[in-house]
């Protein structure tokens, strides 16, 4: 009899290679938020699958490019910090680009930082092209370096994601159940919310206001005489004056339109009806500021 395994895996790569997306479809759930938008994850997101022979939890990471700013740099930290901690590290190329310098980088660093980590080449977004160029794309791919695995897939089609946790499941150590069965995540609800705002506040901005996005739960509970509604207050912040119009659109119209798409997200996690507030307020040039990026719950050291 096989022994129970159990270990952490993360997913890397540059950002909108699918790294989210892939997630929530090996656990088959919504953990991770996604937009197309750079910079979605800024978290290490933690995704758990649990299975009769073994537990497997995916660490998903932002995406690492060149950092213009004090959250940029911290982020990347936070990436590189993952990968050695992790016993399966899971490199990221899309199927529908051309790998370029910054894959390449990617991988050279993962190679000169894991050691004897099991790295597994990923090549994502199958469905948006042909079977040649995702043939085209693994050759490139193998190319690299010399990868323990690698496996093509497509999370929004679900083609192979069963496969791909397999191939992970079976480099990790035998192990013991690490979380409690059902736990899908141990993000806090909070946390999981104010993500559900956010990513329904950067659809359809544009520029450089996405990476200028923050949610903050402020206040939180069951209302007053009711167990059947649930009261949260989220404030959302930008960087500067003129970005505020933006968010909240003409005579708040904006405002509203995310407030609609995040309550049912948010309704959905909670299983139960929901009174969302919405607050836009400046938080100047918040991703530079240490006491800023505390207060909005990033740890900058």
């Amino acid at each position: 009899m096989s022994p129970h395994r159990s270990g952490f895996t993360c997913f890397v790569g540059r950002p909108n290679v699918g790294k989210s997306t892939l997630l929530n479809a090996m656990v088959g759930s919504k953990i991770a938020i996604t937009s197309p938008k750079p910079q979605t994850t800024r978290r290490a997101v933690r995704g758990i699958i649990t299975r009769p022979d073994a537990q497997l939890v995916i660490v998903d990471t932002p995406g690492l490019h060149k950092p213009r700013t004090l959250l940029g740099e911290r982020l990347d930290d936070l990436v590189r910090s993952v990968w050695s901690d992790v016993d399966v590290v899971g490199v990221c190329i899309p199927a529908d680009q051309d790998i370029g310098p910054g894959d390449r980088r990617i991988v050279a660093d993962v190679t000169a930082r894991v050691g004897a980590t099991p790295v597994i080449g990923i090549v994502t977004k199958t469905d948006l092209v042909s079977r040649e160029r995702v043939a085209q794309q693994l050759a490139a791919l193998s190319t690299l370096r010399d990868f323990a695995e690698i496996v093509p897939v497509s999370a929004t089609a679900g083609d192979q994601v069963d496969l791909l946790t397999d191939l992970i499941v079976a480099h990790l150590p035998p192990g013991p159940v690490l979380y409690p069965d059902g736990e899908l995540t141990d993000e806090p609800i909070e946390t999981r919310i104010a993500e559900l705002v956010r990513e329904a506040a950067l659809d359809g901005v544009r520029d450089e206001l996405p990476h200028s996005l923050a949610a903050v739960v402020t206040e939180m509970g069951l209302r007053a005489g009711r167990d059947d509604l649930t009261d949260v207050f989220v404030t959302i912040f930008v960087e500067r004056d003129s970005q505020k119009p933006i968010v909240l659109g003409r005579r708040a119209a904006r405002l509203k339109e995310v407030g609609r798409r995040a309550r049912g997200e948010i309704e959905h996690l909670l299983g139960g009806r929901v009174y969302l507030d919405l607050h836009v307020t400046v938080a100047k040039d918040w991703q530079r500021d240490p006491k800023q990026l505390r207060k909005l719950g990033f740890d900058v050291g």
